[in-house]
């Protein structure tokens, strides 16, 4: 006989997990950017939209709204999008924010860590069960490398602030898998759907949630010699990395304009084991 896993005890007819209606947060990342999906609301699906679909299927009468936004800083979080979630009355809510301020030149991360403390203080008062997100490891990506250090320090605070308010962790920087290029998308700056499916896989585990998501294998690197990787380089520069910048010195965002792809809760329809 073999021994049952202590981690996720079965108990038969207990329900896979206790939520009825999530709530997500956030810039970019949440919003799904990187995952194109003409089916989806606003054109994108997201790792937030596969664990809706995750958790819709498991019980009766399950909710999902996502207020994210691409390009909100940290700020424009708390005042646009804490008290509409609220309003939701969620029991699940996911946040992740910041990322868009500790990529700026000469931010503080302490100083971003006390506007998130104030959005996850308000959340946690509501009774919601709240997930927040570590930075991701950029070590790898030379682009961001140079940021490694101060989203070092950002994931100090966001443990630390978890710790304050019993709040859930779900640790980017620890998932190895999207530490890859074939996890990004063309620009580079948000994941693909590979690595929108790795990080709803990660989030579930630490929900602790059974469910059926598979790890994905990503097709190999094409060969290319030092002339093709430069040449790449430059398109990628031109075509992504510059309008990236010259948005930041115009004081723009991508999110300009742009409203809240899921604003109400409702009920979560598509989604399979796959990406």
């Amino acid at each position: 006989m073999t021994s049952p896993d202590i981690r996720t005890p079965f108990v038969e007819n207990e329900e896979p997990h206790p939520w009825r209606r999530l709530v997500s947060l956030g810039d970019s990342f949440t919003e799904g950017i990187g995952d194109p999906e003409p089916g989806s609301p606003g054109g994108h699906r997201g790792w937030a939209d596969r664990v809706a679909e995750v958790l819709g299927s498991q019980v009766d009468d399950f909710a999902y709204a996502n207020l994210a936004v691409r390009g909100k800083l940290i700020r424009q979080i708390s005042d646009d999008q804490i008290d509409a979630a609220l309003a939701l009355k969620p029991d699940l809510v996911t946040l992740c924010a910041g990322g868009n301020d500790v990529i700026r030149p000469r931010t503080d991360p302490d100083e971003i860590a006390e506007l998130f403390d104030s959005c996850v203080s308000r959340l946690s008062a509501s009774g919601a069960a709240v997930v927040i997100f570590t930075g991701f490891d950029v070590g790898w990506n030379p682009v961001f490398r140079t940021f490694r250090g101060k989203v070092a320090i950002y994931n100090e605070n966001m443990r630390a602030i978890a710790e304050r308010y019993d709040a859930i962790v779900a640790d980017l920087w620890a998932l190895k898998e999207v530490q890859d290029p074939r996890f990004w998308a063309e620009d580079r700056l948000h994941l693909n759907p590979l690595g929108h499916h790795e990080v709803a896989r990660m989030v579930l585990r630490t929900l602790n949630v059974p469910n059926e998501l598979q790890p994905m294998q990503p097709d190999p690197l094409p060969q290319r010699n030092w002339r093709e990787a430069r040449r790449d380089d430059l398109v990628w520069a031109r075509t992504h990395l510059v309008p990236w910048v010259l948005r930041r010195l115009r004081h723009q965002s991508s999110g300009d304009g742009v409203l809240p792809k899921r604003p109400d809760a409702a009920p979560v329809v598509g989604g399979d084991s796959g990406v």
